[in-house]
């Protein structure tokens, strides 16, 4: 067999012909997009759009230029100034079949502890209009209890008041802006692509906030001046494993470091409210609307709420896949089950959606065995996501009358795993920002059912409604005393 081919620039002619390259020259092509937080959905998303109106003639002006910010992220730079910026792409069907190509649109790559003047002077150049965001949920420092920026994270106090260079995407983005606006050049537009209900509004609320304490004078100008779209991104993209490496290697011939897998199914839709211009994304596929909100209710409800759903109950009762549980017609009627009794009822209509379809399809989505998505993945960073996907079903149908018989249940199957003990004894690892003070809650709700939820700044005052805690109650019981199998087989055979 023959060795596989190195990945970069000087070898794209090289690649096996099933693989689809870049079709435009790269050495042409100059910086419009800063990219915080390049890892595997933004490269299998807003990169892959990118590289698409490229591919097509257009954006020449439009290519990425990726910055990473923590620790984690010098090893993303490494690869990819090892491969020129290069990387494979992978949409992985059901049936076994690869649609393979090389992503061309991250021309440059900077890593902020390295050099922040460098990061700082990249936004602040008048080619560069869009500064976008792939951080978490978790990096947008809003405290759990009020929603509102933590001005008193320490790392936001060191840059607020530190003459060092900011070391946070808050103080660099704030000091690009503030050179922007001292050059007399128009702001960027701020885009968040995080899995965040209203993110666009987020970034402003936190970006602002930031600025308002740095220089209340920016903090005015970037109201009149700075605009946050909000979208809705959609694209299971699982970790890269080591076996996904040597997969690329053996199949395709391709000796990528950090190639990337995603399911087929992509979709983006994007408020078109930019503040200095923007590429032709529509002709890429974007969907250009004037109200994000209610597609993004649809995703976030539907497909990342059923997600904790699905991942709590099904590590408990021993998958450790994705498609595996989803597969299982226990655990998909339940998801069903949630989705129709208490997500739907929730939205609002959403234009050119057949939602019944979309739900159907979610169940398809995650039973493809070809993504090999880890139930782990879903499980961590707990705290952040069921308050944003979660928790609003339950306010909601609360405040209408509407069921949260299965939304209770779902809370208590994360209070169940963070117990850090599965099923059959063995340990856990549980992944949360919080774990240090949710894990001993969890510990303690054997002899004080509601403890996990009294934690206020995670749960606000649901510990106090009746309705939610007498669900809750009897699920969490019914996990304790017959395990996660039984307690869906009770819940979906209730009327």
């Amino acid at each position: 067999m023959k060795a596989p081919v190195t990945l970069g620039a000087a070898t794209l002619a090289s690649l096996p012909t099933n693989v689809s390259t870049p079709t435009y020259n790269r050495d042409q092509i100059t910086t419009g997009i800063i990219h915080f937080g390049v890892g595997g959905f933004h490269r299998a998303h807003q990169a892959m759009y990118i590289d698409a109106l490229l591919c097509a003639g257009k954006a020449a002006n439009w290519g990425i230029c990726g910055v990473g910010v923590m620790p984690g992220d010098k090893r993303m730079k490494d690869a990819l100034d090892a491969q020129d910026g290069l990387y494979t792409l992978v949409a992985r069907h059901a049936d076994g079949s690869w649609d393979a190509r090389i992503i061309g649109s991250i021309i440059d790559y900077l890593y902020a502890p390295d050099d922040p003047e460098a990061v700082i002077e990249k936004m602040a150049a008048r080619s560069t209009r869009i500064v976008s965001l792939t951080v978490t949920e978790g990096g947008y420092n809003l405290q759990h209890d009020t929603g509102e920026f933590n001005a008193s994270n320490p790392a936001v106090q060191h840059d607020l008041t530190s003459d060092e260079p900011p070391a946070t995407t808050f103080g660099l983005v704030i000091e690009a802006l503030a050179r922007r606006r001292d050059r007399g050049l128009p702001s960027f537009t701020v885009m968040s692509c995080d899995n965040i209900e209203g993110n666009g509004d987020v970034a402003r609320k936190v970006f602002t906030a930031y600025a308002e304490l740095k220089d209340p004078s920016l903090a005015e100008w970037m109201r009149a001046n700075t605009t946050f779209p909000n979208s809705m991104v959609d694209r299971i993209t699982p970790v890269t494993t080591p076996e996904v490496t040597t997969q690329v290697a053996e199949r395709l011939g391709i000796d990528d470091r950090w190639p990337v897998v995603a399911e087929p199914f992509t979709s983006w839709v994007l408020e078109d409210d930019f503040a200095d211009g923007r590429p032709d994304l529509d002709e890429a596929g974007v969907h250009l609307v004037d109200d994000v909100a209610p597609y993004e209710l649809m995703k976030l409800r539907l497909l990342n709420a059923s997600h904790q759903g699905l991942c709590y109950f099904a590590y408990l009762a021993g998958y450790r896949f994705v498609h595996e549980a989803a597969s299982d017609p226990l655990f998909s009627q339940f998801l069903l089950d949630y989705m129709n009794r208490e997500a739907t009822p929730t939205l609002k209509p959403v234009p050119g959606v057949d939602l019944d379809d979309y739900k159907k399809t979610l169940i398809e989505r995650f039973s493809n065995p070809e993504i090999a998505d880890t139930i782990a993945r879903l499980c961590a960073e707990s705290s952040d996501r069921i308050p944003k996907w979660l928790l609003p079903v339950v306010r909601e149908n609360l405040a209408s009358g509407g069921d949260v018989r299965l939304s209770a249940a779902i809370v208590a199957s994360w209070a169940r795993y963070a117990e850090g003990v599965d099923e059959q004894g063995q340990p856990i690892e549980v992944v949360d920002q919080l774990r240090d003070s949710l894990m001993p809650l969890a510990q303690r709700q054997h002899e004080e059912s509601l403890a996990f939820v009294k934690n206020t700044s995670v749960f606000g005052t649901l510990a106090e409604e009746p309705r939610f805690t007498e669900a809750y109650t009897w699920a969490l019981g019914s996990l304790h005393d017959n395990g996660a199998r039984a307690t869906l087989e009770a819940l979906t055979h209730h009327p």
